[in-house]
């Protein structure tokens, strides 16, 4: 019983993440610059999370960026908190 289960959950595991491959692949081709060259290194990586939708998935932590006072923080401090929310990345 424990080996169809454990089959089970590694079958359903890789159903699930093949669509997040699979976009990833979609992206990383899209990810060009101007003249139509391949991208490496930081802006690679910014054109894939943009592609990929990595805004929305920041907006949690954007969502947190908030003073004591409760009002939207903005420039550096923004950054800094968005930064400490998504674990120093």
């Amino acid at each position: 019983m424990k080996k169809i289960i454990l089959a089970l959950s590694i079958a359903f595991s890789c159903v699930i993440s093949t669509p997040a491959f699979a976009d990833q692949a979609a992206c990383e081709a899209k990810a060009l610059s101007k003249e139509g060259k391949p991208l490496y290194g930081a802006a690679k990586d910014a054109s894939i999370k943009k592609c990929m939708g990595g805004a929305a998935a920041d907006s949690g932590c954007e969502a947190k960026a908030v003073s004591k006072d409760g009002k939207p923080l903005y420039g550096a401090a923004k950054a800094a908190s968005i930064k400490k929310c998504e674990g120093g990345k």
